[in-house]
């Protein structure tokens, strides 16, 4: 079983769920995808040092990159030899014709004075880069090339799972208050994913200047579009109210106290002034991004799920949990991405943060995190409690504290469903004459070493 806290330790076999609902162990390979997003999503090997700087090459250059020779203009501008062998002599050129060719020279000279050699992957950085952010390889950042590759085997929509049993589950055998935990979650991340999807689409994306960092965010993007979709095919197909399911996080005090807190935190960002040179808007913009990546997808989200994931291990609204479960799959990749890129900034401007900004940052996001979690959980349901989703967001956040290199902001908290990083392991066995086989299309591919 994978060692949540450190991947890179040798993996021991993984006991039988412990989830009523899952088989146990069939003796085949182990499920690769989980193996993927776990790894990603809650490693401390994030922290991995970076690159000692060197006199031959710029820090933290990851991929070696040769140029290749440069073009001269007379290269650019000469005719091919068989011109100069033909019995007609060439035509002078003619002066507006010379003096467009100049100024063509002219513009793709750099500051050297040349036209411009081969591209070269150490120019990149993640931003505030001087490369041409339309080129995408040689890469400085392969790893961000690898998140879009892995995210692309994960690809599903939510018409590829069965709801039947959900509509029987919520109609017939969920009581109040588990309808209540129900809809209630459903209300929070309706809003939320809609808010994640323009930060990234709005305000990060556009200020990345490496294309494979672009490349993967543009896949992020589409991904919380069809987690939204997904929200939405749930309620739809459960007939909920769909104005007053999306209301809740206007008029609901605990719902809307999250939202606001992410809305304040990450509006920074989506000025169009924001100037990256500037030391004051690269800190905001670092500390905006620590809190969408580290607490915002990395805890709210991946704890976010666990009231309904709890519901399934009782064998209960099935449907709506692996819809989830997809969804997580994809949210520690956001996450663990966002982390990473973070880190990179840090190293690559040399950036400075305030502890005690940071710590106000954990600080708030735990007390919308309990207020929210007293509510939807106001009236415990079987086996999860309110204290249990609070403890088990300080526990993930002292995990990803760790990731971003951070000191722990809650000391000593424990895991209070540590089934819940199963939920990104967990391999589908299906009844091919139950329901579509859907993992076999999205994860079986996918490999990592």
């Amino acid at each position: 079983m994978l060692n949540w806290d450190n991947p890179l330790t040798p993996a021991t076999k993984a006991p039988a769920a412990a989830n009523s609902t899952v088989e146990a162990a069939t003796g085949k390979p182990a499920d690769k995808l989980a193996s993927a997003f776990s790894a990603y999503a809650t490693s401390d090997a994030l922290n991995e040092p970076a690159v000692a700087p060197t006199a031959a090459a710029p820090a933290q250059a990851t991929v070696a990159s040769e140029s290749g020779p440069a073009i001269s203009a007379a290269d650019l501008f000469s005719e091919p030899a068989n011109f100069a062998q033909t019995s007609t002599p060439a035509a002078p050129v003619a002066p507006i014709a010379r003096e467009a060719m100049d100024n063509m020279e002219t513009e793709q000279m750099g500051v050297t004075g040349k036209i411009m050699t081969s591209f070269n992957a150490n120019d990149k950085r993640v931003i505030n880069g001087q490369g041409d952010v339309n080129q995408l390889a040689p890469f400085k950042y392969p790893w961000a090339w690898e998140y879009f590759l892995n995210a692309n085997k994960n690809h599903w929509t939510p018409l590829d799972i069965n709801m039947a049993q959900d509509v029987q589950d919520y109609n017939h055998t969920l009581t109040d208050a588990e309808k209540h935990v129900y809809e209630n979650v459903l209300a929070y991340l309706t809003t939320s994913d809609i808010l994640a999807m323009r930060n990234i689409g709005l305000a990060v994306m556009e200020k990345m200047t490496a294309p494979e960092l672009q490349i993967y965010q543009a896949r992020q993007v589409y991904e919380e579009a069809l987690h939204t979709w997904t929200y939405q095919h749930c309620i739809e197909t459960l007939g909920l109210d769909q104005a007053e399911i999306y209301n809740r996080y206007r008029v609901v005090p605990e719902i809307n106290q999250k939202i606001q807190v992410a809305n304040r935190r990450l509006e920074d960002v989506m000025r169009s002034d924001m100037d990256l040179t500037n030391q004051d808007d690269l800190n905001s913009f670092v500390m905006s991004y620590m809190f969408f990546s580290g607490i915002f997808e990395g805890s709210w989200f991946y704890n976010g799920f666990t009231p309904i994931f709890s519901l399934q291990r009782r064998g209960l609204m099935k449907g709506t949990s692996e819809q989830l479960q997809y969804i997580m799959r994809d949210e520690v990749m956001h996450a663990s991405f966002g982390i990473r890129v973070v880190k990179q900034i840090l190293i690559e401007n040399d950036v400075r943060l305030d502890p005690q900004e940071i710590r106000k940052m954990w600080d708030e996001s735990e007390a919308a995190e309990a207020s929210y979690a007293r509510y939807i959980l106001r009236d415990p349901i079987l086996g999860y409690n309110a204290e249990d989703h609070i403890e088990q967001f300080r526990f993930i956040a002292n995990r990803r504290a760790r990731q971003l290199g951070l000191e722990e902001p809650f000391p000593g908290a424990q895991s209070r469903t540590p089934w819940l990083d199963e939920q990104a392991n967990m391999k589908k066995e299906k009844n091919f004459f139950e329901t579509r086989v859907t993992e076999y299309q999205t994860g079986g591919a996918l490999k990592w070493d």
